[in-house]
């Protein structure tokens, strides 16, 4: 049988701002989104079984519960037959450290349902496609879609085609963030941003002055991690620093890649015990 390699692409929110708490208990977003070239490595294989085969490793495979996105994807899809009782070896080399604001998980189960879509060994309209993927995880969604894109106050997706060519340096310290406990800490609500077409996604001027509403947050619980932005700030040429969802990585955003590059050296000399890499937007 063909074993099918494809790509799980880390996203990464460029801002994000919390507008309120749904009567669901998650509370309302907006954020700007991007990819990156960073991505796990997922193996696909049809298998003779009657169950599924979940198979993780790499250097961030450890402790990832058997109860995960993508079983959970696996899951939906055998209980409505969606698969027609086929099954399938599943191995992810897992490059996207866990709970680190990138969203490894859900963009995991994104790539994988999007793999069945385009084999067409699944017919779904994009409602039912976008309502599986909302039971799985609320970024799982933003994988399936796989653009550049601005998701509103009202849950709705503006996408950019162009790209923004920047080349980012990724620091993560030995620890990562709960997302729950970190959007736990809100204290306050932003109001929603007013994008038009001269203040758009593509504007890196005006993405220079959005935020992460989650900082303050994931700042108070973990402070070396508003001490990691402090210092990430003085890196020669940076366009910005901000963490990427609710952490617990914090990403420095350059125009060159010779100055990203120089960035890493400096970062890595002085944090020698995190995880620390480049990567650029796709």
């Amino acid at each position: 049988m063909t074993t099918y390699k494809i790509k799980s692409h880390a996203k990464i929110n460029l801002s994000l701002k919390v507008l309120g708490k749904l009567k669901s208990g998650l509370h309302k977003i907006e954020t700007l989104v991007t990819f990156l070239s960073l991505h796990d490595e997922i193996e696909i294989k049809k298998n003779t079984k009657n169950k599924h085969e979940i198979n993780f490793y790499g250097n961030f495979s450890n402790s990832i519960n058997k109860n995960n996105t993508v079983s959970k994807l696996l899951f939906l899809l055998d209980k409505s037959k969606y698969l027609n009782d086929q099954k399938f070896n599943i191995n992810i080399k897992k490059n996207i450290p866990q709970k680190s604001g990138m969203g490894g998980g859900s963009m995991n189960a994104s790539a994988i349902f999007n793999f069945f879509i385009k084999k067409k060994l699944i017919n779904l309209n994009k409602r039912k496609i976008f309502d599986i993927s909302s039971s799985i995880g609320s970024d799982v969604k933003m994988g399936i879609i796989q653009k550049n894109f601005f998701l509103n106050s009202s849950d709705k997706f503006k996408f950019y085609r162009k790209k923004l060519k920047l080349f980012l340096v990724l620091l993560k310290p030995n620890f990562g963030c709960s997302t729950k406990l970190i959007y736990r800490g809100i204290r306050s609500y932003s109001k929603p941003t007013k994008l038009n077409e001269r203040s758009s996604f593509q504007n890196i001027s005006n993405i220079k002055n959005l935020n992460n509403d989650l900082e303050n947050s994931a700042f108070k619980k973990y402070p070396i991690l508003k001490k990691m932005k402090f210092n990430m700030q003085k890196l020669k040429n940076n366009l910005f620093i901000r963490m990427t969802g609710s952490g617990s990585t914090l990403v420095a955003y350059f125009k060159s890649k010779k100055d990203a590059q120089n960035a890493l050296k400096i970062l890595k000399k002085k944090y020698k015990n995190y995880w620390c890499i480049l990567s650029k937007t796709i």
